[in-house]
């Protein structure tokens, strides 16, 4: 098999070290995305670790201005930025209550491009904790300046996977997902040439079990029941269509350059084994931890180093099961679009990504059935066909791309909704 995203060295990859500011005393670590659950967890992890790190600036979307300000004035930092505009005076308000008389509040940015100011700013690391693929910007501004990035924005590197790896030197990306954080861990155990197969897990979500048939009349409710993660709406319908996974595998063939047919999905309910890394002798390494994300995060920021107590440990004292299951592509076929999509590469995950977040605010509106999330994804990808755009990819072609696919996607939709109305 050829992979046209072919690049000199992983993304990816623990055997390789880029320190961009070298030197003593604490890492200066950017995080975008603060008020979000990887940012939470990010400064729980940080303010538990003032002497490894030190936060410098925070962004947020803007939607938790009183929260923002809270992580603004227990980290001391430097500067804060919203996306939206609009948010500034409330921001403005939440931080003169924040801070008390005499203290210097930090300098305020604000608008589309102000995560990305952010990311190209005066650090060491920049935690892209973004959700969605606006993410891409900042991704692209934090390696065009040469910053470290711990990378938990999937779907910058899903949308923009050529343009992410011309711009990232070898070691650069370091991936926070709990999947990827486990493959790269695992992936030291040997060399590149060794890797026969990366085995991504998956808890299976709220369906496990059920076939296609049973998922036609689940409700909102039962998606947003995720049986081990908490997560925001958004990812945790993404977990019940298994559309995350899906990202997954195109996200690890980007970052450690290994072919689709050698990424394998599993099903592994207890969420203990956060993937596996098979060689070419027979043995696979897998990474275990209990279900907590500031390990991921710790491994973000910290590497080469571990990060003590970062994330809780298991009690190989007290008896367990773990278990594994094979995919049941049928009733879950995201993973095998995913797989589709990013073979096509160019434009087609963008489309497919896009497509994706319409559908999924559409079912958590009522607007479209669970099984007919994927249905129209899949209905988008189809007719957006396998447009050639080489190499010469750009953020333009992304965007044009995005756009398209999100209103068709709500086209679809609203004839779906349409037709049930009669029916």
């Amino acid at each position: 098999m050829t992979d046209s995203l072919a690049h000199p060295a992983p993304l990816a990859d623990p055997h390789l070290v880029y320190d961009p500011v070298a030197g003593d005393g604490p890492k200066d670590v950017v995080i975008l995305g603060s008020t979000g659950s990887i940012g939470t967890q990010a400064i729980d992890l940080v303010l538990r670790h003032p002497g490894r790190f030190r936060v410098t600036a925070l962004s947020a979307n803007g939607g938790r201005v009183a929260l923002l300000a809270e992580q603004a004035h227990r980290l001391r930092v430097r500067t804060v930025a919203v996306a939206r505009e609009d948010a500034v005076p409330a921001l403005r308000e939440a931080l003169a209550a924040e801070y008390g008389p005499g203290e210097a509040l930090p300098e305020i940015l604000a608008g589309p491009d102000a995560a990305s100011q952010l990311a190209a700013s005066d650090c060491h690391t920049v935690l892209n904790g973004i959700t969605g693929s606006i993410g891409l910007a900042p991704t692209l501004a934090a390696l065009g300046a040469g910053r470290t990035l711990a990378l938990a924005n999937k779907e910058s590197l899903i949308v923009g996977g050529p343009l992410v790896k011309g711009l990232a030197k070898p070691g650069q990306i370091i991936p926070v997902d709990s999947e990827h954080a486990a493959l790269f861990q695992a992936v030291a155990a040997g060399t590149r040439a060794d890797v026969r197969k990366l085995v991504v897990t998956a808890s299976g979500g709220p369906f496990r079990g059920r076939t296609k048939a049973e998922l036609a009349n689940v409700t909102v409710e039962d998606a947003l029941a995720h049986p081990t993660w908490a997560m925001g709406p958004v990812i945790t319908i993404n977990s019940a269509t298994l559309v995350n996974k899906g990202l997954e595998v195109i996200e690890a063939h980007l970052l450690y350059d290994i072919p689709f047919d050698r990424i394998e999905v599993v099903v592994h309910p207890q969420s203990y084994v956060h993937s596996m890394v098979e060689f070419t002798d027979g043995s696979t390494i897998a990474q275990a931890t209990p279900p907590d994300m500031r390990g991921p995060i710790a491994i973000g920021l910290g590497w080469p180093e571990r990060v003590p107590d970062a994330a809780p440990a298991f009690d190989w004292s007290k008896a367990s099961t773990w278990e594994f299951f094979p995919l049941d592509n049928e009733a879950f076929p995201s993973v095998n679009l995913a797989r589709h999509v990013g073979q096509l590469a160019g434009t087609a995950p963008a489309v497919f990504n896009a497509a994706n977040e319409e559908c999924v605010e559409a079912f958590l509106g009522g607007a479209l059935p669970f099984n007919g999330i994927m249905e129209t994804v899949t209905r988008v990808v189809e007719e957006h066909g396998t447009p050639d755009t080489g190499t010469s990819l750009t953020v333009s072609d992304v965007l044009e791309a995005e756009t398209w696919a999100r209103a068709r996607a709500r086209e679809l939709t609203a004839t779906t909704a349409t037709a049930e109305a009669r029916a």
